[in-house]
């Protein structure tokens, strides 16, 4: 009996050190790219073309120069916040009411062609909205850019949210109705303070997506609405590429994302897993 106990404890100690090894090396797969692309940002060109790599040698922030002074990256980064922030804000106006009334009352047909939506690809609206955007002179403004941007998010934030409304309890909002509370006022009062986790989740996923679009930013918009994933193009030329400059850069595009995650990855997890069960 003892030795079949010791047994199982040595089994048991091998299982949880295959799974750290486990843990370990997939984190190592997935971050390495990441430490890599900052210590490259800190490398002068010369060093970068070297093999094998000295690690200490031909440090430099110049890179970082390059970024925010010959290229003016903080007009891009304003330029990309204007447009996530709003894309975000509006998808949010339009899209809480959407999926709380598709849980409400069950629209499924309007669910799935919502779906169906978010399936396909982006590009297939890129040139209808082009065209649309410069007969009303809308090419290089914001507001183009928003709006395109929302033509992914919206649904994004729906497909989020609906089945989160979906699983807070009916006995709620029939309570607020019985106590004299209108519809809007339900949701307002009730339903948004309950859904905190999922929305800040849909905001989270929707900002991130509209921060790293670049197939709608190259085509409307140009220099005075670049965004970053745009304006990381100023490091590569027809001749050359500047691996440093760019290094930098991925790096500052990379960062508030990022940061952004780890602050709020616990109303992440939330979000994602409350609207995963119902009642």
């Amino acid at each position: 009996m003892e030795k079949s106990l010791t047994m199982r404890k040595i089994k048991k100690s091998l299982s949880t050190i295959l799974y750290i090894l486990a843990m370990l090396i997939l984190l190592l797969i997935f971050l390495l790219p990441f430490f890599w692309m900052i210590y490259c940002s800190f490398k002068t060109p010369i060093e970068l073309s070297k093999l094998p790599v000295n690690w200490l040698k031909g440090l430099t922030t110049d890179n970082y120069g390059k970024v925010f002074v010959q290229q003016n990256f903080l007009k891009f980064i304003m330029n990309s916040l204007i447009v996530a922030g709003g894309s975000t804000l509006f998808g949010l106006l339009i899209g809480l009411p959407a999926s709380y009334s598709i849980a409400r009352h069950n629209q499924r047909k309007i669910s799935m062609i919502i779906l169906v939506s978010r399936m396909i690809p982006g590009i297939t609206f890129l040139l209808p909205l082009y065209i649309m955007f410069r007969a009303l002179n809308l090419v290089d403004t914001y507001a183009s850019l928003i709006l395109s941007h929302m033509l992914v998010g919206l649904p994004f934030i729906v497909w989020i949210m609906t089945p989160f409304f979906e699983s807070i309890p009916k006995e709620l909002i029939e309570a607020a109705i019985v106590d004299g509370a209108s519809s809007l006022k339900t949701f307002i009062r009730i339903i948004l303070p309950l859904s905190v986790p999922g929305i800040v989740t849909a905001s989270i996923l929707s900002f991130t997506f509209s921060w790293n679009n670049f197939m709608f930013s190259i085509v409307l918009g140009t220099n005075k609405t670049r965004t970053v994933p745009v304006a990381i193009y100023n490091f590569i030329s027809y001749a050359s590429i500047d691996w440093g400059g760019l290094m930098a850069a991925a790096t500052v595009i990379t960062l508030p994302i990022l940061i952004l995650a780890i602050v709020t990855q616990r109303y992440v997890i939330r979000g994602m897993t409350a609207g995963a069960v119902k009642g």
